[in-house]
């Protein structure tokens, strides 16, 4: 990855406080997570109390509302905290300890005040986890046309139904939590954070996946949950709406893990070529492997600098979907190419678990399904090229 330095790509994004600052995540991380990944992702969990240790650091608060805890910031801020929490090579991981960056955002956006000292806080605070629930067992990717019901009940809505596939499920104190309250489509969705001690609400066991292993991923139920309509974030019936805003910063910061899977792949080929011998001599020195990795690299950089370039759009408050679906898509290309080829050099190796490429190799096969699958950006982009 690209380093602090005289690299005028890199400076045209990040400024010295950047580095300060990805210079002690990158400590925090080396010493703190590093050495327990191999036991957390063997275990399928990892201990609750590291959301304290981060939050305690204000990695939780960057990007997020002074007033509430947070410490403001700007894109790149959350960028550096992001790659470098990926260095520790558990992605999923990395996606549960973060999950409040896909949960949150609505509520700083449309939330009111007191939901933001209820609902926010606590999490910028390590105290409480959030996590995010769209996704349905029968409906995927047409989350307009999602099932799960909330009707009205005086000062509360009923809710019943369920969501899969949530990262942070087990764990989460709170879900941010898409529900029908009006008629079909996405004109009658709404937005409600659903506390999870709530009666009628429960959640499967962790999910077993290919990959993700440390993530705490999983079902959850709705039985008759009574929901303070005060828990309603913004306007009833807009929360597909809502939802849609948020998946802008999802995707921007998919985009960013893809590309440090592609990274660590890269950089764990490197040091392999130059140690592995064949035929008399390291594997750097057959001119297919070299090519390979120029192939490797060219696309890693290209697909970097790209999304570095969408950030920075964004970040300067301007809204672009479009892009933004670009960057996710050709990054999860890049990485699907790169894993292949990493696992491709190690040989057997690269299909023995204990070594990070064939883990990076199954954490990769989520990103072109999670946050909006390849079709659907796909779908997007050809609406603004159109």
């Amino acid at each position: 990855m690209h380093s602090p330095g005289n690299d005028l790509s890199y400076q045209q994004y990040f400024t010295k406080n950047h580095d300060l600052l990805r210079k002690a995540v990158r400590d925090f991380v080396k010493k703190e997570i590093t050495p327990h990944v191999d036991e957390w992702e063997e275990a399928g969990d990892y201990p609750r109390e590291l959301h304290k240790k981060i939050a305690d650091l204000g990695y939780n608060a960057i990007g997020y509302p002074s007033e509430y805890g947070g410490s403001d910031g700007d894109q790149f801020e959350g960028i550096v905290v992001n790659e470098e929490f990926c260095r520790c090579g558990s992605f999923g991981l990395v996606a549960s300890l973060f999950s409040h960056g896909i949960a949150v955002p609505p509520i700083i956006n449309h939330g009111t005040p007191e939901q933001k000292e209820k609902f926010l806080k606590p999490v910028i605070e390590g105290d409480h986890i959030a996590a995010l629930g769209v996704t349905e067992p029968a409906g995927g990717s047409d989350v307009a046309n999602l099932k799960t019901m909330a009707v009205r009940d005086g000062d509360h809505y009923i809710v019943n139904g369920s969501k899969t596939f949530i990262t942070s499920g087990v764990k989460a104190d709170q879900l941010t939590c898409l529900v029908r309250t009006g008629g079909e489509g996405a004109h009658g969705i709404s937005l409600l954070i659903i506390e999870t001690d709530t009666p009628g609400y429960s959640t499967s066991e962790p999910l077993k996946k290919t990959g993700w292993w440390a993530s705490d991923t999983a079902e959850i139920y709705f039985d008759n949950c009574r929901v303070p309509v005060e828990n309603r974030i913004g306007e009833e019936n807009k929360g597909f709406y809502y939802q849609m805003e948020n998946f802008q910063s999802e995707r921007l910061f998919m985009a960013v893990e893809t590309n440090m899977i592609s990274q660590l792949c890269l950089e764990e080929c490197l040091k392999y070529v130059k140690e592995r011998e064949a035929f008399g001599k390291t594997l750097a020195g057959f001119q297919v492997t070299r090519h390979k990795l120029a192939e490797m690299a060219t696309l890693v950089e290209a697909s970097r600098e790209f999304t570095y370039r969408v950030a920075a759009l964004i970040n300067a408050g301007e809204y672009k979907v479009k892009e933004v679906s670009m960057a996710k898509n050709f990054a999860c290309m890049v990485s699907n190419k790169v894993t292949f080829d990493a696992t491709q050099i190690f040989g057997g190796y690269g299909y023995m678990r204990g070594y990070l490429v064939e883990r990076l190799f199954r954490d990769n096969r989520i990103m072109s399904i999670g946050g909006g699958t390849h079709e659907i950006m796909n779908e997007i982009i050809s609406k603004h090229i159109l």
